[in-house]
C-alpha cells in the first residue's frame, strides 16, 4: 500500500481538494476527519463533524478511541487498497493517523499551498469562518444516515478533461454541531407543521390529524392520520400523500426516514 498525504490549515480547502487529487493521481481511499473512504463510498468511521466538541472533533479525526481505530483499522485491511491519501492539519498529524491505523509510513506528501492558490484558500476560509460549512469528499446519498438531521446540501462539481470525458464528483456540505455559529436542532413539531402544510397543498386531503414519529432522525418512522374528500381513489390519495410526505421531510430535515404509514381516519 502506498500512502500519500495532503495537509494544511484547517478551512483551507482540503476535503474540497481531496477527491480531484485522488482522481488525478488514481488514489483508491481517502482517511478524511475520522472516515475510511473508499471509491466514493464511506466504508468505516465516524466523522468528527458529528461530534459536539471541537476537542471532540480532534479526538475523531486523529482515530483517538480504540473502538474507532480497531474498526477503521480492520476495515483498511478488508479492503486492501493500493493506494491511500491521508487529510491532516500537518504532517505530524498525517504521521500520527498512519500510525494510529498501521498504515505504512507517508511516501508521498503534498501540502494544500501545492495544489491550490492564496487566493482558493482565502475563500475557503472565508466560508468555513463566515458560514460554518465543512466538505466531506463523499456524494450526499452515502451520509444520509450518518448525518440525519444535519444541514446537508450535495455539492456536484463536474470537470471536462477533453471534448469526448467528462468527469463527475460530487461532495457534501455539512455544518457540524460544533460550529461556532451556535447549536440548532430540529423541533418535533416541525414534522407536523409540514404534514399539514402538504395537506393542504394536496388535493383531496382535508386535514391530518393526529401524527407520530419515533423522533430518532436516523431511522425515523412516522403515522400520519388523515381525513380525505368523498370520492373515489381513496387509496390512491394516501399513497401520493404517504410518498410526498417521505420526500418532503427528507428534503427538509436530512432526517433518514425509514417508514411513513397513513391511516385513514374519516371522509369529508
Amino acid at each position: 500500500m502506498f500512502v500519500y498525504s495532503l495537509t494544511g490549515k484547517s478551512g483551507t480547502g482540503k476535503s474540497y481538494q481531496a477527491m480531484e487529487l485522488s482522481r488525478d493521481l488514481g488514489i483508491e481511499a481517502i482517511i478524511d476527519d475520522g472516515l475510511f473512504i473508499y471509491r466514493d463510498r464511506v466504508e468505516a468511521g465516524k466523522s468528527a463533524k458529528r461530534e459536539k466538541t471541537k476537542v471532540g472533533a480532534i479526538k475523531a479525526a486523529v482515530f483517538a478511541t480504540p473502538d474507532h481505530r480497531d474498526s477503521v483499522a480492520a476495515r483498511i485491511r478488508e479492503v486492501a487498497p493500493e493506494t491511500i491519501l491521508v487529510l491532516g492539519t500537518s504532517d505530524g498529524m498525517a504521521d500520527k493517523i498512519c500510525s494510529q491505523l498501521g498504515l505504512p509510513a507517508v511516501g508521498k506528501r503534498i501540502h494544500i499551498e501545492d495544489i491550490t492558490t492564496a487566493e482558493e484558500r482565502e475563500t475557503a476560509a472565508k466560508i468555513r469562518k463566515n458560514q460554518g460549512k465543512h466538505v466531506i469528499p463523499v456524494p450526499t446519498l452515502q451520509l444520509k444516515r450518518d448525518f440525519a438531521g444535519y444541514f446537508m446540501d450535495p455539492m456536484r462539481v463536474f470537470r471536462r478533461e477533453t471534448w469526448k470525458t467528462q468527469r463527475d464528483s460530487e461532495k457534501t456540505v455539512v455544518r457540524p454541531t460544533y460550529s461556532y455559529m451556535g447549536e440548532f436542532f430540529i423541533a418535533d413539531s416541525v414534522i407536523q407543521d409540514i404534514a399539514e402544510c402538504l395537506a393542504e397543498e394536496t388535493d383531496g386531503i382535508t386535514a391530518v390529524r393526529r401524527l407520530y414519529t419515533n423522533t430518532a432522525p436516523d431511522s425515523l418512522m412516522i403515522t400520519a392520520q388523515i381525513r380525505l374528500v368523498r370520492g373515489e381513489g381513496f387509496l390512491a390519495r394516501a399513497e401520493r400523500f404517504q410518498r410526498a410526505l417521505c420526500d418532503k421531510i427528507t428534503d427538509m430535515t436530512a432526517f433518514n426516514v425509514v417508514k411513513v404509514d397513513v391511516e385513514i381516519t374519516g371522509i369529508d
